[in-house]
């Protein structure tokens, strides 16, 4: 029965708009016999975490904090209008609703009810990964004949969407068990899902100029308290490095984890982290300078209110700073792990200078696809973030608000706490400009906001957030800003590692006699800012144009438009 369910399930997934919807299954197994106990639940139920991020999803992160080898189409703003998109297909959503159609077969009440609290998580994910995308879209809660007319229906509008989504994801709150899994769907996974379902719908709504957003954030903000009150997760504090530990842990630390995508050599499951942040030829990923530049100093003060801060060398840079800057990039005095040896940034395997190691672990897991620690999806430190930020955007948060939230945060890393007061105060004029910071951010909160959004980016970042954030708060034309890393003065040799010994040398003409120990790079291979000096520029040749009348939402693809005969109309000018 078992292997006869999974290839029913397999025949389930499919790959076009109307054939998505009605294709029946092939298999000869009757549909009553179907779903009959719990166990054939799971099991066909297990096809849906394929829906969760994994890998490169997670840590891929680019948008406008971090620069690749290559810019996405979005950034650079190439997109165009295709006749198909791999986004736009309703095979997961034909295969749930598929299931919430027959789970009533199951005659054990309790895992009836887990199931499908579990099926109407999914499709609150299915569509709040739609809406985001693409706005508004097709609301299907039923698996669809051949001549069902709902095949070639238009789009509903977001507003409908986020009522089923919110719908749904309550549902799934109230029925999924209460207890803490690693790698399952629980009723705490259901609200941190909900969290940061309506802090981005709240949030995009509220920057957008969409009714309703007030509303949002409530419910974000619901769902976090009762996730932060009683779901009983905490910020892991152990050791001397608790932030960098977290993501480099071979095993989800589930004190703080709500949910991870398990790996494993013993699995045979595993991804490639190191490989991807250690390599010269996997993306060369890069933090960018106004990144790096917005970590605090150790005692809490900006460290962009310092006299010359924007020509600082490398070293004089990460004194004193934030300790996640450390556990994030290498900085002087890296190591890594297992080891005791100092380790220099890899100049040929950073775009920027500023080299990830969030998540790398020992050298043994440099070889491409053999990392094996879990990759967290949902954290209590994110459900602090997102209810901070929801609270301070409808005007109501106070201080123990962030008491219970960002300073717990800062208070981890070794930081001070942010004071509300003080925030809203004196508005950090780094996070206020247009060119490092967020244009759009007003108000009497404006202070605190920015520092919320600020908590967020080092908090979350690599992590598959921040481009969606930039959606949501309409920052759009940050991508459009120079692409700046470390600050050279010019040629000569430089101690990146912090051991007083120089380790790169930057070189103009005819390459110097190779060193032992010192990594070359000749100056018009930086692209240094001021010819030959200045900071590391990357893509100033590359045009980038950011369209506010059009970006924040992808292009629908033609074939569906021709499909419905124009009911599904495309986004505004993407004609």
């Amino acid at each position: 029965m078992a292997r006869r369910l999974l290839i029913i399930a397999s025949l389930l997934a499919l790959t076009a708009c109307s054939d998505f919807l009605t294709r029946e299954p092939e298999d000869a197994l009757p549909v009553g016999e179907f779903f009959k106990d719990e166990e054939q639940c799971r099991l066909y139920t297990n096809q849906f975490y394929r829906m969760l991020p994994s890998g490169m999803d997670i840590f891929n992160e680019g948008a406008d904090i971090i620069i690749k080898s290559t810019l996405a189409p979005e950034v650079r703003g190439s997109r165009f209008v295709s006749s198909k998109d791999s986004h736009w297909t309703w095979g997961d959503l034909r295969d749930i609703n598929f299931f919430l159609e027959h789970a009533d077969q199951c005659s054990d009440t309790s895992a009836r009810r887990e199931y499908v609290g579990l099926a109407k998580f999914f499709r609150a994910w299915f569509y709040y990964d739609k809406v985001r995308r693409f706005g508004d879209v097709p609301w299907f809660e039923h698996t669809l004949g051949m001549n069902d007319a709902n095949l070639y229906k238009g789009r509903d509008s977001r507003v409908l969407i986020m009522q089923h989504v919110l719908s749904d994801i309550d549902e799934a709150a109230s029925v999924l068990p209460d207890r803490h899994e690693d790698y399952r769907v629980t009723r705490w996974t259901a609200l941190a899902l909900k969290s940061r379902i309506f802090l981005f719908e709240g949030s995009f709504r509220k920057y957008h100029g969409i009714p309703g957003w007030e509303d949002c954030l409530a419910e974000c903000v619901n769902a976090s308290r009762e996730l932060m009150e009683n779901g009983g997760y905490f910020l892991y504090t152990a050791g001397d490095t608790p932030y960098g530990d977290l993501f480099r842990s071979s095993k989800t630390i589930n004190q703080e984890v709500i949910l991870s995508q398990a790996y494993g050599l013993s699995m045979c499951i595993t991804h490639n982290v190191n490989d991807y942040f250690t390599s010269t030829t996997m993306g060369r990923s890069g933090v960018l300078k106004d990144i790096v530049d917005s970590y605090l100093n150790a005692d809490g003060s900006r460290f962009t209110d310092i006299p010359g801060f924007g020509t600082m060398s490398f070293i004089q840079e990460c004194q004193n700073r934030d300790p996640r800057l450390s556990q994030t990039i290498r900085t002087p005095g890296y190591t890594r792990v297992g080891s005791k040896v100092w380790v220099a940034p890899d100049m040929n395997a950073t775009l920027t200078g500023y080299q990830i190691v969030k998540y790398v672990g020992e050298p043994k897991y440099d070889i491409s696809n053999t990392s094996e620690n879990d990759l967290p999806l949902f954290r209590i430190a994110e459900t602090y973030l997102n209810y901070a930020e929801a609270k301070a955007e409808l005007g109501t948060i106070t201080q123990d608000d962030l008491d219970a939230t960002v300073c717990l945060l800062r208070a981890r890393a070794g930081m001070p706490p942010l004071i509300l007061a003080a925030a809203d105060s004196d508005p950090d004029p780094f996070l206020s400009n247009p060119i490092t910071g967020y244009k759009n951010v007003t108000g009497a909160h404006k202070g605190v906001i920015l520092e919320i959004r600020r908590e967020r980016t080092i908090e979350l970042i690599c992590e598959g957030f921040r481009y969606w954030d930039i959606m949501r708060w309409k920052e759009g034309k940050r991508f459009d800003r120079p692409f700046r890393g470390m600050y050279f003065p010019g040629p000569g040799s430089y101690d990146l590692d912090g051991s007083g010994t120089d380790d790169f040398c930057i070189y103009s003409g005819e390459a110097p006699a190779v060193e032992s120990g010192m990594a070359y790079s000749n100056i018009d291979d930086l692209s240094l800012t001021e010819g030959t000096s200045g900071n590391i520029v990357r893509f100033s040749n590359v045009p980038r144009n950011w369209r506010e009348d059009r970006d924040y939402l992808f292009p629908i693809p033609t074939d569906d438009i021709v499909l419905t005969g124009g009911a599904v109309v495309q986004n505004p000018n993407w004609e």
